[in-house]
């Protein structure tokens, strides 16, 4: 359960309609990936921005590890994507970070987060905003004191549903 505090070191600090949460490690994260994970679907749209080291891969991993995937999740900076499969999903884990605004059309954005069985996570989405759906969840990862703070911002229904669920997973 997040329980809402209001330091750097929140474990569920909440922003209006959005959730600030801070893991103190790579098992902790990982923990809550794996937890957000539970929650996820087809169709379901998983933005992360943050720094290079910030965490976003790791929380990847264990979002896909909470789907039930026993892929060996790494960043897919070179190759762009990654599918993994988790019954009775697919997992687009994207990484737009060396992608131009102009070339996002050639890389076929628009089928990966219109896949009814597809759960899409984009690493360094901002190149690609036009083709996500306005219902979505956005993840903003930084490195704070002994740990990573994660603030989570629902974009439509859905987007809150899946963050009312992590609050009380």
């Amino acid at each position: 359960m997040i329980k809402p505090r209001k330091t750097c070191g929140s474990t569920g600090h909440a922003l209006d309609d959005r959730v600030m949460v801070r893991t103190s490690d790579e098992s902790s994260t990982l923990a809550l990936g794996r937890r957000l994970g539970r929650l996820l679907r087809g169709w379901d749209v998983v933005c992360l921005y943050g720094d290079l080291g910030s965490g976003k891969t790791t929380l990847t991993r264990g979002l896909a590890q909470g789907l039930g995937s026993r892929s060996r999740v790494a960043s897919p900076t070179f190759g762009l994507a990654r599918v993994y499969r988790a019954k009775p999903w697919l997992i687009y884990h994207l990484d737009l970070y060396r992608v131009a605004p102009d070339q996002t059309r050639d890389i076929g954005l628009e089928e990966f987060v219109s896949d009814p069985k597809g759960i899409c996570v984009v690493e360094w989405p901002e190149v690609g905003e036009s083709y996500y759906p306005k219902d979505r969840l956005d993840v903003r990862l930084e490195h704070c004191r002994n740990g990573r703070t994660l603030k989570f911002k629902p974009r439509g229904p859905r987007g809150r549903e899946i963050l009312s669920g992590l609050g009380r997973s």
